[in-house]
């Protein structure tokens, strides 16, 4: 069986209902787009990477109001622990960061720590999500192999913390989490624009609560190696 294919039979399961609701509803409107990374220790593997979510993104409203784009990395000969992983992802981001084809969107801040700060590619805001092999408390951001969604932030637009549908769903996804997790929900998952929210928190959750995120490690403009990648994980 093909990740994808697994992939899907997990979000479209009716005797363990996935916890995100929205992405349960594209997967089931075939909506949902893949793309597909050789290796997560290898950069130059990486290369194809932006061309793939600019291609995304030149066609995302056309497809459905609830779509992503999921990245799957071809899974490695050991798994790592969850801070490896971690590490990778903001590797990750900040490649993308580097080879963005265009300018950083006026009105998202540059700063993370900024509440209407959002990851941003090719002018275009996204949430972003990662799955790892070394999550297993938190079975929702669990996956066999390393995977990232970027849902763009226009998928949001009609579902902000003060609409009911954006309230409702909320709601649904809290009662999900409790039921799929072995962990209580991230006190990290919070609204985007509310000032007290950090978007970034929520793209990487820690396996268990204890864990407490520390500075962001994505430097807007920066070339070099994240401080994740230079082994000063999520503490500050």
């Amino acid at each position: 069986m093909s990740s994808a294919t697994e992939l899907m039979g997990k979000l479209t399961s009716s005797t363990a209902p996935f916890p995100c609701t929205f992405a349960v509803s594209a997967a089931k409107k075939a909506s949902l787009r893949f793309g597909f990374i050789d290796d997560l220790d290898d950069q130059e593997t990486w290369a194809a990477l932006p061309g793939i979510i600019a291609s995304y993104l030149e066609t995302y409203q056309q497809i459905a109001r609830e779509t992503s784009l999921i990245v799957l990395f071809r899974p490695e000969r050991e798994t790592g622990d969850v801070a490896h992983y971690y590490r990778k992802f903001w590797d990750v981001l900040q490649y993308l960061h580097r080879h963005d084809p265009a300018s950083w969107p006026d009105g998202i801040p540059e700063d993370p720590e900024d509440g209407r700060w959002e990851f941003s590619f090719a002018g275009t805001p996204i949430f972003v999500v990662c799955n790892t092999p070394a999550h297993k408390r938190r079975a929702s951001r669990s996956n066999p192999e390393f995977m990232i969604t970027f849902q763009p932030r226009w998928v949001f637009e009609e579902l902000d913390s003060s609409s009911a549908r954006g309230i409702a769903a909320r709601r649904v996804i809290r009662k999900r989490l409790r039921a799929f997790d072995s962990e209580q929900p991230s006190p990290e998952l919070g609204s985007y624009g509310d000032p007290e929210n950090r978007e970034w928190r929520q793209y990487f959750l820690p396996d268990d609560n204890a864990e407490k995120p520390g500075r962001c490690p994505f430097r807007h403009g920066a070339h070099g190696a994240t401080p994740a990648a230079r082994g000063e994980g999520t503490g500050d």
